[in-house]
């Protein structure tokens, strides 16, 4: 079939279903990691470290195997790619949304009318969780490299910006739809959500796979049939990158934030908050400020270079972790109907959504324009490595903070118990506060030496 060279407003139609689809997985995602960890310990009996480990190994795996699929995408072709990643998404959470029914079937456990796995503490047979989600890694690693590489084949130099901006756009869209779905079902079924939300997500995958088949198109063939040889060519040249290493570490202790809205903030709202709070509904105070605000901040700072933007962001950053400990020091209820624990972890949250609008679309332009042609899935890959750093230690410091400062409620023999425990639970906020902070003033010293460096080098030219 002939493929249009323009649509709608002069980008391409790969572009326009790339980032379609991309909404349509983002739905996905979301809908199940808003409530990933509440999955595990609620439904399969984990712990709240075990819980972590699994989610940040998880979240970790997908943002480090971009590096490798990236490149493998550039060699096989950006379309092949996505009919593979949806695949296995899809089958990754039909995965999920079955196991509580294939552990029931096993004889262990007896459930009553409705098929809820409250979990087996003291079963192996839990971890069959752990092949399911590699399942969704994998596939879920394809799309991180693919879709963000297919904006920068798809754009150019001049329509960058934007690009991302649209792309990004369209995520916290995706990731909005996704987290409102949850909370309505977990108050209607309860704990059945976890599993039902699988449903829903695979059924966002298997959309988004028919349309990649039907209309995903490129004329953007670069790279595609490139040898082992020079596809580990590439590969070297990039993680030899110094600049874009440095840039990947700083930029990790805002993913470490940026990762409570789901390590950290789910359990800590609900823990001091009561049962009827809403983590889904809370969290997508996030992706409703971004798409409110994305283009915008991004318009206004385009005459500003990448690294000043993301500067901009990165210092709002641990303001936002301390707007989120107010909640738990303040005295009675500053807004009637809703506790100061969750007015102030909504604020906190609309700052950290600023923050993530100045930094992420440019954060990606950056990587895209330092990658060679066909080399774009293996840039715009190696650019999620610093997620995957903060969603291993985000993760990690999570679990071990949560059961410091404000431990299962479960756990204790009386409410008095627990509240004396979880007393200084705003002290968690603290901490990711202070890896904010090291990392904007990190940040800033990285600008300078940079462009020192760029003076002389055009200098001696």
């Amino acid at each position: 079939m002939s493929v249009p060279t323009n649509f709608a407003k002069g980008y391409s139609r790969a572009f326009w279903v790339s980032n379609t689809v991309e909404l349509f997985e983002r739905m996905a995602y979301y809908a199940v990691f808003i409530v990933i960890t509440l999955y595990l310990s609620n439904t399969l009996g984990f712990s709240d470290i075990e819980a972590s480990l699994i989610s940040g190994l998880f979240s970790g795996g997908l943002y480090l195997l971009p590096l490798f699929t990236g490149a493998y995408a550039d060699k096989i072709g950006f379309r092949s790619s996505l009919i593979i990643a949806f695949s296995l998404l899809s089958i990754g959470y039909l995965g999920l949304a079955l196991l509580p029914t294939f552990l029931e079937s096993t004889g262990l456990v007896e459930y009553g009318d409705v098929t809820v796995f409250n979990g087996l503490p003291q079963s192996q047979l839990r971890w069959i969780i752990v092949p399911v989600m590699i399942v969704i890694m994998i596939g879920g690693s394809f799309i991180k490299s693919t879709i963000s590489a297919s904006v920068a084949k798809e754009t150019t130099t001049e329509t960058r910006a934007k690009g991302y901006s649209i792309f990004y756009m369209m995520v916290n869209f995706g990731a909005f739809v996704g987290k409102t779905v949850i909370d309505p079902l977990r108050h209607s079924i309860g704990d059945y959500a976890y599993i039902a939300i699988n449903y829903f997500s695979a059924t966002m995958t298997i959309i988004a796979l028919v349309a990649v088949i039907l209309l995903y198109h490129s004329a953007h063939t670069a790279g595609e049939g490139k040898s082992m040889r020079e596809v580990g060519a590439g590969f070297v040249r990039v993680l030899t990158n110094g600049r874009l290493l440095a840039l990947i570490i700083i930029v990790t202790g805002f993913w470490i934030v940026q990762q409570q809205l789901y390590a950290t903030m789910p359990k800590y709202v609900i823990r001091m908050a009561g049962e009827g709070a809403r983590p889904g509904w809370i969290a997508n105070v996030n992706p409703f400020v971004v798409v409110c605000f994305v283009g915008l901040i991004t318009r206004f700072m385009a005459k500003f270079s990448a690294i000043t933007s993301i500067i901009v962001g990165m210092f709002l950053i641990p303001l936002s972790a301390l707007l989120m400990a107010c909640g738990n020091m303040l005295g009675s209820d500053i807004v009637s109907e809703m506790s100061n624990i969750t007015l102030m972890m909504i604020i906190g949250i609309v700052f950290q959504a600023i923050a993530e609008c100045f930094i992420s679309p440019r954060y990606l332009e950056y990587f895209s324009l330092q990658a060679p042609k066909g080399e774009e899935g293996l840039y715009l890959g190696f650019s999620h490595l610093d997620s995957f750093l903060s969603s291993i230690l985000g993760f990690g410091i999570s679990g071990v903070l949560l059961s410091k400062y404000c431990p299962d409620p479960a756990l204790f023999e009386s409410r008095a118990a627990w509240e004396a425990a979880s007393v200084n639970a705003h002290y968690i906020w603290f901490y990711f506060a202070g890896i904010g902070m090291i990392a904007a003033l990190a940040l800033l010293l990285f600008a300078f030496i940079t462009r020192r460096h760029d003076r002389k080098k055009q200098s001696a030219a």
